[in-house]
């Protein structure tokens, strides 16, 4: 019994000092020198190419911290453009290193699936919009309307989940590429287009003749969380991807943006020292370098500046904060602490 107790107490403080084991994401960041990150097709605000293959967006943004953390340049970076159906198994295959696409996360693809989520970049829900001429007020209204939505995707759930309990009808008009979805809604093919509320702002924003002619109706139908996604078995490249998230949210907090850096390197509060590397240790925590958090926030801002540029008021799609601010501010963002 004495052994027994003795072998236990060993087991449990091995347990207590072991670090999180090694996995093979980060050396394999580390040996092609990029991270490759896999995207949406085209979605303004969280992913889009321009005319020179240029990536913008917060999911584009959320990879490039991702870089600047574990390889010290926010622009050693792949972006690999996937359909909703494709991504998973692009993840799955290790053809990516993280997806970081606009993806929800659910029970079903941490469990069934074998993913696991970092900490959202963005918290939407699922919402319908229609040509403002067809003078629909309310989702309420839509009884035996033809919907175009995507598949595979957490939508098309939503959808027949919200149509049935209201017990009402509809005709889904279910098409694979977004670019062709929102082409066959603005084309009058379907009478709304449903998808995560932002999504409908970006193609509104990006792909009606008139944005003005079409309206987001009110109803949200849906939690959306959206968040990058990791394969499960290695701790290590987990943590890399939660703690930037993390960082970026926490740099808000704590006032801390890409141009104010420099000075508030000398500022005496710890976290602010802990996350900046003035203080090592956390770096050497993640297996990464100490200046992990500097270069997040030098290279692509904390996660106001992201939200901003990408989607906030002053850019074509003019999203509030709404439940993305702050968690002291209203919002639903809490970065835990680093230390």
């Amino acid at each position: 019994m004495n052994l027994s107790r003795t072998l236990t107490a060993a087991l449990l403080a091995m347990a207590i000092v072991m670090p999180a084991w090694a996995g093979p994401t980060l050396d394999k960041v580390k040996k092609d020198g990029v991270v490759t990150c896999g995207v949406t097709t085209g979605l303004a605000g969280f992913s889009m190419a321009d005319r020179q293959g240029k990536y913008t967006g917060i999911d584009v943004d959320t990879c490039r911290a991702i870089a600047a953390a574990v390889l010290g340049s926010a622009d050693k970076v792949r972006f690999v453009p996937a359909t909703a159906q494709q991504r998973f198994t692009l993840l799955q295959s290790g053809e990516i290193d993280v997806l970081t696409r606009n993806t929800t996360w659910t029970l079903t693809r941490e469990g069934d699936l074998g993913f696991l989520f970092a900490p959202p970049n963005y918290f939407d829900g699922q919402g319908f919009m229609v040509a403002k001429k067809a003078g629909v007020k309310s989702a309420k209204e839509l009884d035996g309307a033809t919907v175009c939505v995507q598949p595979g995707t957490t939508t098309e759930l939503n959808l027949a989940d919200y149509f049935r309990t209201n017990k009402m009808t509809f005709k889904p008009l279910v098409i694979e590429k977004l670019d062709e979805v929102e082409n066959a809604f603005f084309a009058g093919r379907c009478d709304a287009y449903s998808t995560d509320r932002s999504g409908l702002a970006s193609s509104r924003a990006g792909k009606a003749p008139n944005p003005d002619d079409y309206v987001i109706l009110p109803e949200v139908i849906s939690k959306e969380p959206l968040a990058p996604a990791v394969r499960q078995g290695d701790d290590e490249w987990f943590d890399i991807v939660k703690w930037t998230i993390f960082a970026m949210i926490d740099a808000e907090e704590k006032g801390v943006t890409s141009k104010n850096l420099d000075d508030m390197k000398k500022s005496d509060d710890p976290e602010i020292q802990r996350m900046l590397g003035v203080v090592p240790g956390m770096g050497k925590s993640l297996h990464i370098g100490e200046d992990w958090g500097y270069n997040i926030v030098k290279q692509v801002g904390n996660y106001g500046e992201v939200f901003d540029r990408n989607v906030g008021p002053a850019s074509p799609l003019k999203l509030d904060r709404g439940i993305n601010a702050l968690w002291n501010k209203g919002g639903l963002m809490y970065a835990m602490p680093i230390r």
